[in-house]
């Protein structure tokens, strides 16, 4: 009998149900910015664009309402809930929590989540030399999840869970841009430099400035101007 040639498993996103690729879609177009805010948004004509029936388009507008990203207006329609101010008080809430994980992660790393962490940062360096985006914004996501990991703080964790699909919006439409992929490569680094340290007062500033200098560039991205009336500086 002739040797078994191995089966290369199914790529995840191939698993996914209709209504999840629809969802997922409709919510990156909305955190790029490609609807504007308080844009009515037709159901047929969003269900033509995708190629699909108006069933998963339903489905996904009613996940994107408990998102935040929408809103339904009895006898009026479905409109995007999306503003400079929203996406920069996401990002805050964002930065605020996570940046005390880090300093409790800092507090807490071994040695052995040290090499976990350096073997991230090196496969980063990797993708963003080649400008891998897929790859950029999937080790982006594990690195951040190490250290919530580490942190051990679960309660702080679920606290974000609401808004996890957003962050990967984000990070796909910022990381988009050459500019953002060097910076925040550097800035992930310079967090990884404290947490070896065990300097938990600078990896959590560190953290912080991070996530709203990225906040920041993504509301210049989408909107073209900053937030107004919400002004935060690390």
């Amino acid at each position: 009998m002739s040797e078994m040639l191995p089966i290369e498993p199914v790529a995840p996103y191939l698993l996914r149900s209709l209504r999840e690729h629809v969802h997922e879609r409709l919510r990156r177009a909305i955190v790029a910015g490609r609807f504007r805010n308080g844009e009515r948004l037709n159901e047929r004509h969003l269900a033509e664009m995708l190629g699909v029936s108006t069933t998963p388009v339903k489905d996904a507008i009613r996940r994107l309402e408990s998102e935040g990203l929408v809103r339904t207006e009895a006898r009026r329609g479905v409109f995007v809930e999306f503003s400079a101010r929203q996406a920069l008080e996401m990002a805050l809430g964002r930065a605020a929590l996570e940046s005390v994980m880090t300093h409790i992660a800092a507090n807490r790393v071994g040695d052995a989540d040290i090499v976990e962490i350096a073997r991230l940062i090196e496969e980063m360096a990797h993708a963003t030399q080649h400008s891998a985006l897929e790859d950029l914004v999937t080790l982006n996501e594990a690195y951040h999840g190490t250290l919530h990991r580490i942190s051990g703080c679960g309660y702080l964790e679920r606290r974000l869970d609401g808004q996890r699909m957003y962050d990967h919006a984000q990070r796909i439409a910022l990381l988009s841009e050459p500019s953002e992929r060097g910076q925040g490569f550097e800035e992930h680094r310079a967090i990884f430099d404290a947490l070896k340290a065990r300097e938990p007062k600078l990896a959590e500033q560190r953290m912080r400035a991070h996530i709203v200098r990225s906040a920041k560039a993504h509301v210049r991205q989408v909107f073209g101007a900053d937030a107004e009336g919400l002004d935060y500086d690390t």
